[in-house]
């Protein structure tokens, strides 16, 4: 059976930098975020689906996020039906990305890890974090952010404090070599579990 790490962090913390790390050391890693752009690329799985409840978002034979935004934001109850549609296709999508790997460790990469309650199904969380000025800087640096679109993004995501808390595993990606560092020390320490 494979450790299942759960990889989780707020909107800035360094979750895909770190989730790029585990891939570095041959971890099999699974991304919420990139299975959802697979859902939503011309003849993916959600396309039918969410086209029939909002025809609107199909665009060239695909979903169009930025349509489903405007959506979202019109009729902020057409996220809940959304999410219906798309939800059972990602966890569709995790499940055969766990099944087709035979590794000890396999990383799962969901932003809104403990909002949608996977941590019951994990073998533990790992929550990657920095200080809020640090965050923020580091937010504020991505093209086209706003302060008002930061609050948003953070309005809806756990606060950092409270996923420190629950965490199984926390690392602090204030510096890279460290980080990297604290994710191989990490990796060794799962694959013994996963042996033993």
């Amino acid at each position: 059976m494979s450790w299942l790490l759960g990889l989780t962090g707020s909107i800035g913390m360094g979750k895909s930098t770190t989730a790029q790390m585990f891939r570095d050391e041959g971890i099999p890693v699974w991304d919420a975020d990139a299975a959802v752009h697979r859902l939503y690329e011309r003849a993916g799985a959600a396309v039918g689906p969410v086209g029939a409840a909002f025809p609107e978002a199909v665009l060239n034979g695909g979903i169009s996020r930025d349509a489903l935004k405007k959506i979202i934001a019109a009729d902020p109850s057409a996220l809940g039906r959304l999410e219906k549609i798309v939800h059972p296709l990602v966890a569709q999508d995790r499940a055969a990305f766990i099944a087709a790997n035979s590794a000890p460790l396999i990383v799962v990469d969901i932003p809104l890890l403990y909002e949608t309650g996977a941590e019951a199904w994990l073998d533990s969380v790992l929550v990657v974090s920095v200080s809020p000025e640090a965050q923020r800087a580091r937010v504020l640096a991505r093209p086209g952010m706003t302060e008002a679109q930061f609050q948003a993004i953070l309005s809806r995501q756990m606060p950092d404090e409270e996923k420190r808390r629950r965490a199984d595993h926390l690392i602090e990606t204030t510096t890279m070599d460290e980080a990297r560092a604290k994710v191989r020390a990490l990796i060794d320490e799962l694959k013994a579990k996963a042996d033993a």
